[in-house]
């Protein structure tokens, strides 16, 4: 039976290799490549809280601890596609198509 540790670091490479993929599959013209970085790094971040936070054992400071990691990096992911999202409107013709 595997511990505690060796599943922990299984989800962690998955996640990893989740991201780095991500990474690969966006397109340069989208996103700054250190922006897509951050999204995957957070996005890792947020996988990693919620196992915390929802682990059996978990103490009201590791939940709280948690519960702030993923509102931060939630945070940081939304307002990521956000700013671009306004960058692409910003490259748009006016009154052209969409």
């Amino acid at each position: 039976m595997s511990t505690d540790l060796e599943i922990t670091l299984y989800i962690f490479m998955l996640a990893t290799f989740l991201g780095l993929e991500v990474i690969r599959k966006v397109s340069p013209l989208l996103h700054t490549p250190l922006m897509s970085l951050t999204n995957a790094i957070s996005a890792i971040s947020v996988v990693g809280a919620i196992m915390i936070t929802g682990a059996q054992g978990a103490t009201t400071l590791s939940k709280v601890l948690g519960f702030i990691a993923i509102t931060a990096a939630v945070t940081n992911i939304v307002s990521g596609y956000l700013i671009t999202d306004r960058m692409l409107k910003m490259f748009k013709k006016p009154g052209g198509k969409k």
